[in-house]
């Protein structure tokens, strides 16, 4: 699966699990209920023991299909008797076939792997991405806890490697913010990643994010069009409506949510946007 088709996957992902989270009315709830602040971000996270790829691939493997889970299967299968030379190339296998069903949590833990025998810049970002990914679409607390404590690894290993790479500051950025005992390092980060790059994609549509979070709409707006400007995208018009329905901006909110229906196209999804504009006309 190329790269586009798994950030694509994983938002569709994220807005599903987002729209039946919350109800039709939308965020009407203390800043520190919403979505993403977990209790596990009330300190520096640190990563369980219980939280491993045997643990993710399991609990993945109902959700995929058939024949590549058997695949997934068997690679592993081969993993457990492979000599040290093989074993690379079966973990790279095995992210990979993860990849494509869009499970990053376990696709991450072998990513991870790889990076410790590698110390490779591209491996350590893989890694480090897909942990992220892992946290932004999971509501298991210990397991978002894990995840934010081997993203921030992965990303401080490659920014070692690489120190003026954007890719690795936003990523770290986004995984202290996530952790929740760092976040004005983070967002420093993610800032100084727009001032040298004021287009960048995943800093400005993190950033729109962590403003709503902090209930800075107006804020999180400025950062989601910035984003539609340069292309229409699913995520950015998704949270630039729940932005501007905070901010009573009805007409605004409703005309984002049917952009964002329409670039989804997914019935189940589109069905639930229309109770949420339903709500707004009332």
């Amino acid at each position: 699966m190329r790269k586009k088709q798994i950030v694509i996957g994983v938002a569709v992902i994220a807005i599903m699990g987002y729209l039946y989270y919350l109800p039709v009315k939308g965020l009407d709830k203390p800043k520190e209920a919403t979505r993403g602040a977990s209790p596990a971000a009330a300190n520096m996270a640190k990563p369980s023991a219980d939280v491993n790829e045997a643990s993710v691939s399991a609990l993945a493997k109902p959700n995929i299909d058939i024949s590549v889970a058997k695949e997934i299967t068997g690679l592993e299968t081969q993993l457990k008797t492979a000599g040290e030379a093989d074993k690379v190339t079966l973990q790279r296998q095995l992210a990979k076939a993860w990849d494509s069903v869009t499970q990053p949590a376990p696709a991450a833990f072998y990513y991870f792997d790889v990076a410790h025998k590698s110390n490779a810049m591209a491996d350590w970002l893989s890694a480090g991405k897909r942990f992220n990914d892992a946290y932004k679409i999971s509501q298991d607390t210990a397991a978002q806890g894990t995840f934010v404590a081997n993203a921030v690894e992965a990303f401080s290993a490659a920014t070692k490697l690489q120190p003026a790479s954007l890719e690795a500051k936003t990523g770290l950025g986004v995984a202290y913010v996530n952790g929740g005992a760092m976040p004005m390092q983070g967002i420093t980060l993610l800032l100084d990643v727009v001032k040298q790059d004021p287009k960048n994609h995943d800093a400005l549509l993190n950033l729109g994010m962590f403003a709503m979070k902090s209930g800075q709409y107006e804020k999180a707006v400025e950062r989601f069009k910035m984003l539609i400007a340069q292309k229409e995208e699913i995520e950015a018009y998704f949270y630039l409506a729940e932005s501007y329905k905070q901010l009573g901006k009805k007409q605004e909110a409703i005309a984002a949510y049917e952009k964002c229906k329409i670039l989804m196209n997914d019935p189940i999804a589109g069905q639930r946007i229309d109770e949420y504009i339903k709500e707004l006309k009332k």
